[in-house]
């Protein structure tokens, strides 16, 4: 029998899920946007930077998960890199979401070095990590629970991160600029006139509480569609007019004026050292308890050849790219369809912050669903319910927010159990792996996981890009984001309900079930009695 975890363990496991996941969803969400809006590259570029990038990054997840099996130390096989990479992790990230003035070639570059980079040290990170959970104990139904634990912890990185950035960058992207409000002989209607004492690139103005709506004055500047918030350039000592309307009375609280370069940069650099920190006690509160046979000799080749005729884990491979294309393209879309679809950017926190409770408790339902149904059923099930019922949203307008709320919500409880069970079944695979070779390469088996997960998010990425490029989205031309709007909604329904039914399908020739892991458990529990004794 082996050891239980405590869950003071299981905590200290989910710290490192919370902490990547200030990473990771950090860059799925915000990044994007980030890099059309604020740093200026079209979304093209940035979804063949994404496409590139985490396609050239699938080649060192296999290198990391080689490595990690090669590598021992008094702290374990795969502890270590979680505390060697913990600060490279925090300062990569924070490299990400900072903006130097360079040319438009010069940003592309930028941004390619200080991806590739990201990925690079985030798989270094994160492929020990996931490998860490497979070795932390031998029985796959502690796994399961184990599995809960890390998914809670990264759900509740992904709430700090998602639910608090937006708020962040409010704060520490405050400009103090003089603001006249003068009324006119309309009703519910404003004239605001701003002037800063500095130029500020890529400004934003705000109507605070989101109601309302804001265009530029003048006739000659004015845009087709009006909104809660406008970006655009600021020169210091200039006059910007605005035509605010839909409230009774305005006052200069009701307004604010946001530099997103210093506001998006100096939240990320706050979060990073929470990275930082949760990576540490990670390291400090795990322990690694099963290991390769001592007889075992490292030998890549045959470790390669094994893995490639691993039939559990040749399916998971492509179950973790399906759904990591689903969820990137979730989750890269969402802060586009609040801002530019619902005119509402600040409501995307709370409803971030919705969806990430709803995760947790999709994290915490995979226990005890995945031991009722089995984990290749319920995976199934979840796929598709995700899937069919957040196509729904296509139906939805602006108007429409409770409906919104509660599809997100409900096809987001299912879509928390992909990365659950995804992990837990990388221990299975590893199992097998064990149980039919007499060999066990755990972290090349956890490597699938890091590939997935970016070449996933890459191509997530790249059919953002192309589908906002094919409705001409520009995110610092606000004249084009009428004629966008359907591409957004495409995004956020039925195109990722399209890749989670495949995800389904694709999931019917796992081969492991309930009763296959409960033989292969007892047989490896037996065989590493016998060598214990």
């Amino acid at each position: 029998m082996y050891e239980q975890l405590s869950i003071r363990e299981k905590v200290a496991y989910a710290l490192g899920d919370g902490a990547a996941n200030i990473a990771w969803r950090g860059v799925s969400t915000f990044l994007f946007i980030f890099y059309t809006d604020v740093f200026g590259i079209d979304p093209v570029s940035v979804g063949l930077l994404m496409l590139v990038a985490r396609s050239f990054d699938g080649i060192s997840d296999v290198g990391m998960g080689i490595i990690g099996d090669k590598f021992t130390s008094k702290h374990g096989k795969f502890r270590p890199w979680v505390l060697w990479t913990a600060i490279p992790l925090a300062l990569i990230l924070s490299l990400l979401f900072t903006t130097p003035d360079f040319t438009q070639n010069g940003k592309i570059i930028y941004a390619y070095v200080t991806y590739i980079l990201f990925t690079l040290i985030y798989t270094a990170n994160n492929v020990p990590y996931g490998a860490l959970m497979a070795v932390m104990t031998g029985d796959d139904k502690e796994r399961i629970s184990l599995g809960s634990f890390r998914m809670a912890g990264a759900f509740a990185g992904g709430m700090l991160v998602q639910g608090s950035l937006l708020y962040l960058v409010l704060y520490f992207g405050s400009v103090n600029p003089t603001i006249s409000i003068q009324s006119t002989s309309q009703p519910e209607q404003h004239v605001v006139t701003v002037v800063t004492e500095a130029d500020v690139s890529s400004a934003r103005i705000n109507l605070v509480d989101g109601v309302g709506n804001i265009t530029w004055y003048s006739e000659e500047e004015s845009i087709p569609e009006a909104s809660s918030s406008l970006s655009f350039d600021i020169q210091a000592g200039e006059e910007y007019i605005f035509l605010v309307s839909g409230l009774e009375r305005l006052e200069q609280e009701d307004l604010s004026v946001i530099n997103q370069q210093q506001g998006y940069s100096k939240s990320i650099y706050t979060l990073s050292v929470l990275l930082a920190l949760f990576m540490c006690l990670t390291f400090l509160g795990t322990k690694e308890r099963v290991f390769p046979d001592e007889n075992q000799k490292f030998d890549i080749i045959e470790d390669l050849k094994q893995l490639v005729r691993n039939k559990p884990w040749a399916v998971l491979l492509g179950i973790g790219l399906t759904f990591n294309v689903y969820n990137s393209i979730k989750q890269g879309v969402i802060l586009i369809y609040f801002a530019h679809f619902l005119d509402r950017e600040l409501l995307a926190a709370t409803y971030l912050i919705v969806l990430s409770l709803a995760s947790i408790a999709g994290a915490i339902l995979a226990t005890p669903l995945g031991k009722k149904f089995g984990k290749k059923a319920l995976f199934i099930y979840a796929l598709m319910f995700s899937g069919l019922v957040g196509s729904l949203l296509i139906f939805c307008g602006p108007d429409n927010l409770t409906a919104i709320f509660v599809i997100g919500t409900l096809s987001e409880v299912a879509s928390a159990m992909f990365p659950t069970l995804f992990f837990v079944m990388l221990g299975d695979a590893a199992d097998y792996s064990e149980w039919k070779n007499n060999r066990r390469a755990t972290g090349l088996v956890y490597s699938a996981g890091s590939l997935a997960t970016k070449f996933g998010g890459g191509i997530g990425g790249a059919i953002i890009g192309f589908v906002l490029a094919y409705v001409g989205y520009n995110g610092m031309d606000p004249s084009s984001i009428e004629a966008a709007k359907p591409g957004i909604v495409w995004l956020m329904s039925w195109i990722p309900g399209i890749i989670a039914l495949l995800g389904a399908a694709l999931m019917l020739l796992y081969p492991l079930d309930t009763k296959k892991m409960e033989t292969i458990t007892n047989d490896l529990t037996s065989k590493r009695q016998q060598l214990a004794s």
